[in-house]
């Protein structure tokens, strides 16, 4: 058994912004992997999924992203699941906008989300999906911008790096988290493709 764990912010003027990529990402992996329909439970939505005979729980926190940890714990704990059988999907200002990059473990590099999971599991070794959302303009500050919306050409490298995420998670589930670093990290979605 596997937890898919996407970031985002509850609320219709958080839809479709920079900080909600992690809900995007598990929006898809769900229209492809779904079995039913998406339901209340750990202070967030929970979904099931299946790829292959694998059996994968989504969960979309609904705690505002600086409080994600007081939803991932107890739905870990809840599957009695390791640490190692949890992945964080979210999205990251150190990476350009549509670049994926897996890591096993380390620090949160600054995104809340990840920050409160680390503090709530007491560990920083679990895997992690981030999506490059490029760093913000200098006349923005960091707060402003990821709460801010895609420009049309950020827009449709996001919706294909959505789509490999989703890819990526499949071949998480079935491989690990180390074969997903090899194939994907580093790989550039260029415009067109």
């Amino acid at each position: 058994m596997k937890l898919i764990v996407g970031l985002g912010n509850p609320g219709r003027k958080y839809v479709a912004t920079r900080h909600n990529v992690g809900w995007e990402v598990l929006a898809e992996f769900h229209r492809r992997f779904g079995r039913g329909t998406p339901r209340s439970k750990f202070q967030g939505e929970i979904a099931e999924a299946a790829v292959g005979d694998q059996q994968v729980w989504l969960l979309c926190p609904h705690t505002y992203m600086n409080r994600s940890g007081s939803s991932v714990q107890p739905a870990r704990d809840f599957y009695k699941l390791s640490n190692e059988d949890l992945i964080v999907v979210c999205d990251d200002m150190n990476l350009p906008t549509g670049r994926l990059r897996f890591r096993a473990k380390g620090s949160s590099g600054g995104q809340k989300g990840l920050e409160d999971i680390i503090r709530r599991l007491g560990t920083d070794e679990f895997p992690r999906l981030r999506i490059g959302i490029d760093s913000p303009p200098p006349e923005w500050n960091a707060v402003g911008y990821v709460l801010g919306r895609f420009d049309a050409q950020q827009r449709q490298m996001m919706d294909k790096a959505i789509k490999l995420a989703a890819d990526a998670l499949a071949d998480w589930v079935r491989s690990g988290v180390q074969a997903c670093m090899n194939q994907y990290n580093g790989k550039v979605l260029i415009q067109g493709d």
